[in-house]
């Protein structure tokens, strides 16, 4: 019995693996022809007009990135959203997600929000956690209330956004929406074509 357990439990982290394996090779194949377009030339940002602000949630560091990149290139000025109490990537960390989205019982969030009459346009990003925004993200948008400035919404995936774009524009209170933009977790071979691709989306706004 003990054998039919253990080779039970073997299998199941065969397929387990495999299965992985396949969706990990399936994401990078996207993230490759997705950027193909973007590699080898070097795309230059124009600087869009008045004042700009780079609202972003970040946990791991992947919309840090982003967001510094966008802030590099119009010259904007940064804000961060930060929790009131650390989030702590547990073992049930996706667990806890889910029931916040479920009860919509978001963290606290720490400081005060930024005075958004001062700017003409708001880049506003956050990670995607259970296919939409994620709780801090949200707990931002409950509270901000944009007062007719061009928002545009950005995402850091592992490499499916979910709802978040239509998610976000239900909970963006009295935003006028420009183009989104979001940008899988990539190995720093792409760093170049990253950063030629906000530029590009940067330039269509």
């Amino acid at each position: 019995m003990l054998k039919i357990i253990l080779s039970i439990v073997v299998l199941g982290a065969i397929i387990g693996a495999g299965v992985g394996g396949v969706h990990l090779y399936k994401v990078a194949q996207r993230n490759a022809e997705e950027m193909a377009p973007f590699e080898g030339k070097d795309v230059v940002a124009r600087r869009l007009p008045g004042r700009t602000l780079i609202v972003y949630y970040s946990l791991s560091g992947h919309t840090k990135d982003i967001a510094e990149r966008i802030q590099k290139m119009t010259g904007g000025e940064l804000y961060e959203v930060k929790t009131a109490e650390k989030i702590k990537q547990t073992p049930w960390f996706y667990l806890t997600l889910r029931k916040q989205l479920k009860d919509k019982n978001y963290p606290k969030l720490s400081g005060s929000l930024p005075d958004f009459r001062q700017y003409d346009t708001i880049f506003v990003g956050g990670p995607v956690w259970w296919y939409t925004a994620s709780t801090p993200m949200r707990a931002f948008l409950q509270q901000a209330d944009f007062k007719g400035k061009k928002v545009v919404p950005f995402t850091t995936q592992g490499s499916n956004v979910g709802t978040y774009f239509e998610d976000f524009a239900q909970m963006a209170k009295n935003a006028k929406l420009l183009k989104s933009a979001s940008f899988n977790n990539m190995p720093e071979k792409y760093d170049h074509a990253v950063d030629n691709k906000i530029a590009t989306w940067i330039n269509s706004l």
